[in-house]
């Protein structure tokens, strides 16, 4: 098969007159000369000119949008507006058919909704490759920035028998026949015969694992899917989602914080930079989106300039306890604009919330720390008050909670405590009980959903526009 240069290579500055090998798929084929190629390496076409009359009919007559071709020419300085070079076709073959009627990506503007139907196909759109772009170079800048800082980039297990979060929504992962289930002497389901011997399930985080190999390693993370079987139709809930999740030794919660500030600067700079061609066709499609929304509904800022309100505003820093005074005292809670009233300290703070103090109140990105314990996870360093742990989540407009992380308990007695309150069963986590036992140290770690990173980068509202294939509740496709 030939090889052929990348569109993207040759729209860089390939020299004029060069003979070119070039395959891709036709975007469009117009007044039966122009060929609007595009190999998903860039967001930009190569048009590539053919003399109708140098070609068989029926060749001409086949190349609809959809189909697959290797083209072969010289490059020409265009004779046209819109782009600065194009490629004189001097052969042409055809490498896959595409059935004009059937073919659903057309050459014209498809809902979001429309193309989830058709995540096989959808890549071949510019929205969805320029997202996918981006999320690929946010993920390489997120590789970078841990090798930078000497992390160690470990694999934690899929298949668990712990639920970090407590959370409860687990799929379960059996070998048992669902249709014979075996039963012990009590009329309950035999789990000792099951493939590991005991309950298991998708993991819903790498955290627990991740502070093992932190704890022997120093610093560590884990970059990998995540599940929960949430029965959520929300555009901000997947049930199958990719985590961030460093973990540090000899990190207290400020130094916790600091790193996530300088992380989140430093892969949104680098993203700007080597995305720039992506992020600008995205700016201008989130502008056009935000035309169509009524006047108090749009960003102040376009996509742009949102991802530069990060990197030029540092985190404005608060506890649990300043948020709730800044919202109980806030014009829409007096109003009674929010959908969920602010009741006090105590409460699980909603999105909402979160946006108003990242957007109205402090216009800059806000880290809440401190949290009531009663809300957080039983793994979280509990303070001297009693009452809050060691806790913190960071806050960006648009999207809310992007950030959570802690200061873990590294003291053996308060650890048990906090898991007795919980009704957490010590013996399951009788490994976690002996990191505390044998060279305890202070250490710290956070969780960065992808997904959230990725659609405040692109700009896309749901969830499932910034993921290969959702998953959600009744769609397991593709």
């Amino acid at each position: 098969m030939m090889k052929g240069l990348l569109i993207s290579e040759i729209l860089k500055g390939t020299s004029i007159g060069q003979k070119l090998e070039v395959n891709g798929w036709v975007k469009t084929f117009r007044a039966n000369r122009f060929i609007a190629l595009n190999d998903g390496s860039t967001i930009r076409n190569l048009q590539c000119v053919v003399d109708y009359e140098l070609f068989e009919k029926q060749l001409m007559k086949s190349i609809t949008s959809g189909v697959s071709v290797h083209v072969y020419g010289t490059l020409i300085e265009s004779q046209g507006v819109g782009q600065k070079v194009e490629l004189q076709v001097e052969k042409l073959n055809i490498l896959g058919c595409s059935d004009p009627i059937q073919y659903p990506i057309q050459p014209k503007k498809h809902s979001l909704e429309f193309l989830r139907q058709k995540a096989h196909l959808r890549i071949r759109t510019s929205t969805i490759s320029a997202v996918m772009r981006v999320r690929s170079q946010l993920a390489q800048s997120i590789h970078r920035f841990f090798n930078l800082k000497h992390f160690y980039y470990i694999h934690t297990p899929i298949i668990t028998s712990n639920d970090a979060e407590g959370a409860g929504d687990l799929f379960r992962v059996t070998t048992l026949n669902i249709e014979n289930l075996p039963m012990d002497e009590k009329g309950i389901v035999d789990v000792t015969q099951d493939f590991f011997g005991k309950p298991t399930h998708l993991t819903v985080s790498g955290q627990l694992e991740a502070e093992i190999y932190a704890l022997g390693l120093g610093k560590v993370y884990t970059f990998g899917p995540t599940f929960r079987a949430e029965n959520s139709n929300t555009p901000r809930h997947l049930a199958e989602f990719w985590m961030i999740e460093p973990e540090m030794t000899f990190y207290d919660l400020k130094q916790n914080i600091d790193l996530v500030e300088e992380f989140i600067r430093w892969i949104l700079k680098d993203t700007l930079e080597k995305a720039k061609e992506d992020l600008t066709f995205l700016n201008q499609r989130f502008s056009k989106e935000q035309l169509s929304k009524p006047m108090f509904q749009r960003s102040e800022l376009n996509l742009i300039e949102r991802i530069e309100f990060i990197l030029e505003n540092p985190f404005e820093r608060i506890s649990y306890q300043e948020a709730i005074s800044i919202l109980e005292n806030s014009k829409p809670n007096q109003k009674k604009k929010f959908d969920y009233p602010i009741t006090g300290w105590g409460m699980d703070l909603q999105s909402e919330h979160e946006r108003y103090l990242v957007e109205k109140h402090f216009k800059k990105p806000v880290v809440i720390y401190d949290y009531p314990k009663d809300i957080k996870a039983f793994y979280m360093r509990c303070n001297s008050d009693g009452k809050t742990v060691a806790a913190m989540d960071v806050l960006f407009p648009g999207i809310g909670e992007i950030v959570g992380g802690s200061q873990r308990e590294e003291r053996l007695n308060h650890l048990q405590n906090r898991m007795k309150e919980l009704g957490i069963d010590a013996k399951e986590l009788w490994w976690y009980m002996e990191l505390r036992k044998f060279g305890t140290v202070p250490h710290s770690g956070f969780g960065l959903g992808f997904e959230r990173l990725v659609q405040f980068v692109t700009g896309m509202t749901n969830i499932r526009d910034v993921i290969p294939f959702p998953r959600t509740p009744g769609n397991a496709s593709f």
